[in-house]
């Protein structure tokens, strides 16, 4: 989705002044905003590294809330949450 402009990865760490952390902007987008994608990626358990978030253009919105989580054998896994 990110090639078609529909999706972003985002992170506050980045953002010259800003007061919110990743894991608070990713509760705003799970409880606020439309979406197809929300992907809390890497980081700890409670505060992502950076968020990907997705809008499909199609208008049809999963609202699939997953977890990155890179494994000791170096794969990353996607944990539905």
């Amino acid at each position: 989705q990110h090639v078609k402009g529909e999706a972003m990865d985002l992170d506050m760490d980045l953002v010259k002044g800003a007061k919110k952390t990743n894991a608070e902007l990713f509760k705003y987008i799970w409880s606020s905003l439309p979406f197809d994608q929300l992907i809390h990626e890497h980081g700890t358990s409670t505060n992502p590294a950076w968020v990907h978030v997705s809008f499909s253009a199609s208008g049809k919105q999963r609202r699939e809330v997953l977890r990155a989580v890179r494994k000791n054998d170096g794969r990353v896994v996607y944990l539905r949450q």
